[in-house]
């Protein structure tokens, strides 16, 4: 009788365990799912809005413009930044050439077989608070690497106040796997374990993904308005900078060599112009 008892205690405390774990175990599994949920990327749509922007309308002038009318980088109006080691690359000035009116963000391996990356960016020579800022690219062809138009902020890691501390604002990123005609943009700050994001921004439109397309921010003390083609695509009140910030194109690659797979070398971002218009005064 006794060990009737204890047979029967010990199967209801098995019983409470496993039910325990189970529930412990759910909760874990829907955190973590709620936790990849929050850092998706957004479903891609089309613009919520037609009108082509006009910045001299809207009260801007144009203060900075590069048309890459050269044979070498303007060392005046951009520097290479992040040479070295990067990912599964390496950052290096020889995947930057200027021809024909047309800068080239090359990805490509050099004789020695190592995958290169390029960046150029105007921390040096040009930065500025607010208005809007706009280039004109046709994108990589291949998955993998990507081709990028984005602002920072050189105080990114010294806080978690983007208004105090600056933002990191992707105008443009062109991730191939995400569709043919897909460009995302996003807004990212409080760099450190507290990161905090927007979440990936898809933007669709119909030939996107070939031929020459521009790329546009509006960066207002209240918004970014992000606009594809001059067409207002999303428009968002999170991680407003107000402080200056500069400029960067790259073309970049991921951390997973599973990731390259699909790539195709060499690749590029070829863009046409950068251009920033800003109201009288503002800065």
């Amino acid at each position: 009788m006794y060990a009737n008892k204890g047979i029967r205690g010990f199967i209801v405390v098995t019983m409470r365990m496993i039910s325990r774990t189970v529930l412990c175990s759910f909760a874990l599994t829907s955190l973590l799912l709620g936790s990849v949920a929050a850092h998706a990327q957004r479903p891609a749509q089309g613009p919520i809005s037609r009108d082509v922007i006009q910045p001299e309308k809207l009260g801007y002038r144009m203060v900075w413009e590069d048309e890459f009318n050269g044979t070498k980088l303007d060392t005046t109006k951009w520097r290479h930044r992040g040479l070295g080691a990067r990912a599964l690359a390496f950052v290096s000035e020889d995947a930057v050439e200027v021809k024909d009116g047309y800068i080239y963000l090359w990805a490509k391996r050099d004789a020695a077989g190592r995958m290169l990356g390029s960046a150029i960016g105007t921390q040096q020579t040009f930065m500025s608070r607010y208005g809007y800022y706009e280039c004109r690219a046709q994108v990589q062809k291949s998955w993998g690497q990507w081709g990028a138009f984005w602002l920072q902020s050189n105080q990114i890691s010294a806080g978690e106040d983007p208004a105090v501390y600056g933002a990191e604002i992707d105008v443009m990123e062109c991730f191939r796997k995400l569709g043919p005609d897909i460009v995302s943009h996003n807004v990212h700050w409080a760099y450190g374990p507290n990161q905090k994001s927007t979440r990936g921004m898809q933007s669709t439109l119909k030939g996107l993904g070939t031929g020459f397309h521009t790329y546009g921010v509006e960066w207002t003390p209240e918004k970014y308005i992000f606009y594809v083609d001059g067409m207002k695509f999303y428009e968002v009140t999170q991680g407003i900078s107000k402080i200056k910030e500069y400029m960067i194109l790259s073309m970049e690659y991921p951390g997973n060599p599973q990731d390259m797979v699909r790539s195709i070398l060499p690749d590029a971002m070829i863009v046409d112009y950068v251009r920033v218009w800003q109201k009288p005064g503002v800065n």
